[in-house]
């Protein structure tokens, strides 16, 4: 026995020496599991990586009728944290790459710059990077989810289909659905909502960016209610402005009844039957929330009748629909139709 240690001492060499050894163990971990243990850094079957941000991509066209599908996922998926999947349904008269955004150049289409998808999920991935974000772009032609349910025999069922499919994909990692859309996209969110008596419980997160036209109370509200009741994770976002003012081309653009302002404030009536809501309006806004902000209706002011269609979705508005009611939207790291906070994540 080493007479120099004596006994109920600690030898803080062999302590140094111990915990330098403890690193060197957990780094060779880490190269030979290729940090696996943090993430997982692959490409899927079938899909291709891009040259920029990290990201892989897949498109499916012709197995359902006249629709295209362009999924984008990054390269790497955390191990842990939820994985979400984006079913984003295209607004009217617009195309995924539209939708998606780019930089713009001298001559380029005008709507490469109204609604910047892609960048604004590569900002929520940024900020979330516990979480994975995988956003599917649904577009139906001719280019108008509503034109395409009224002409495509058992659409309900076809859209059912579509977003079971796009689920199983990724069923080694239980996706959560995130049902969301712009414009006419509503209509595939309220196709969805049709096909079922209830709302399936992989549906964690519903957001109609202007695009709740289609509400019916006597078919959606109940629905909405035994969902929101369902889990403390399911959240509602509904973004709107009074569209009822506007007037285009000499008419009213929308009738007194059809517009999103109006559809918007019906729902929330009908869901203050079950739920309590609080309400905030200035000049600005009128915000009604319920379920400690599980519920959120933002509604836009519009006293000069403007056109806010697609600034709500521009103005990080899709980035407050991924991220509303959680610790990213309580600590303002992003404002809603304030700055747009993804310039950076704009790709060529």
């Amino acid at each position: 026995m080493n007479s120099s240690v004596k006994p109920g001492k600690i030898n803080k060499r062999r302590l140094v020496l111990a915990f330098h050894l403890y690193l060197k163990v957990l780094f060779l971990f880490t190269v030979l599991a290729g940090a696996s243990f943090f993430s997982e850094a692959q490409v899927l079957p079938g899909f291709k990586a891009t040259e920029l941000f990290n990201e892989q991509e897949l498109t499916i066209k012709d197995q359902w009728q006249n629709v295209q599908i362009n999924i984008n996922a990054p390269i790497q998926l955390q191990a842990k944290g939820k994985t979400y999947l984006i079913i984003y349904a295209l607004p009217n008269g617009n195309s995924i790459e539209w939708t998606k955004g780019k930089k713009t150049k001298p001559g380029d289409d005008w709507h490469f710059d109204i609604q910047h998808i892609a960048a604004q999920t590569r900002y929520v991935r940024d900020l979330d990077k516990k979480n994975t974000y995988i956003v599917a772009y649904l577009m139906a032609e001719p280019k108008s989810w509503p034109a395409w349910k009224r002409t495509t025999p058992n659409s309900i069922p076809l859209i059912k289909d579509m977003v079971d499919s796009l689920t199983n994909l990724f069923k080694a990692y239980n996706p959560k659905l995130v049902l969301n859309g712009h414009s006419g996209g509503g209509s595939l969110i309220f196709g969805f909502l049709d096909a079922a008596k209830e709302i399936p419980g992989n549906v964690e997160r519903i957001a109609f960016l202007d695009s709740d036209y289609g509400y019916v109370d006597s078919l959606h509200a109940k629905k909405l209610t035994g969902w929101l009741s369902q889990s403390k994770t399911n959240k509602l976002v509904v973004l709107a402005y009074n569209d009822s003012l506007v007037i285009f081309n000499g008419k009213p653009l929308v009738s007194p009844t059809g517009g999103t302002w109006y559809r918007s404030r019906l729902m929330q009536r009908n869901l203050s039957a079950a739920f309590r809501f609080s309400t905030v309006s200035d000049t600005a806004f009128i915000t009604h929330k319920a379920l400690n902000g599980r519920v959120q209706f933002i509604l836009k002011e519009n006293p000069g009748g403007l056109i806010f269609h697609t600034e709500q979705v521009a103005r990080n508005g899709f980035i407050l629909s991924l991220l509303s009611s959680t610790a990213y939207d309580r600590k303002k790291y992003f404002t809603y139709f304030g700055e747009r906070a993804y310039e950076k994540y704009v790709g060529d």
